[in-house]
């Protein structure tokens, strides 16, 4: 049996509970490293009767920023920007650098024509407009008239 001094000026703190805030206070970049943590935004895919729509979030980006093009059936978009920070003072500069990029790939369907793409950016929401091909358009249901 070993003895320990008791020193009650210093407050008890259980090792699991800093543990507990190390691990939950810390983002997924603290632990594996900026390098490997992406910044992939959400798309949505919407199917309509004459076209498809893809809808990527992505504040912050401008136009300018985006890549889209349509590569052996694929419709590829990617997206980087680079931000810099310079502050200075008397004795001291500090220099920050900030890189935002991505790259999706989407396989299009035989339904879709190619050349037939149009894209949009409005309020940090990319759209991009895939027109089916005519022939597989879904016709109206047509009436006829029993005479």
């Amino acid at each position: 049996m070993n003895l320990v001094k008791y020193n009650r000026t210093k407050p008890v703190r259980p090792v699991f509970s800093t543990w507990f805030d190390e691990l939950f206070n810390s983002s997924l970049s603290d632990f594996v490293g900026g390098s490997y943590v992406t910044n992939t935004p959400s798309i949505n895919i919407i199917e309509e009767n004459d076209r498809f729509l893809v809808e990527v979030a992505s504040p912050g980006l401008d136009k300018d920023d985006f890549d889209v093009k349509i590569d052996n059936d694929h419709l590829v978009i990617s997206a980087s920007k680079e931000n810099k920070t310079e502050d200075s003072a008397d004795n001291f500069t500090r220099k920050e650098f900030n890189y935002t990029s991505f790259k999706r790939d989407f396989y299009l369907p035989d339904t879709v024509d190619g050349s037939m793409v149009d894209a949009k950016y409005k309020d940090g929401i990319l759209t991009i407009e895939l027109l089916k091909k005519v022939e597989s358009v879904k016709a109206e249901p047509m009436e006829i008239k029993i005479k």
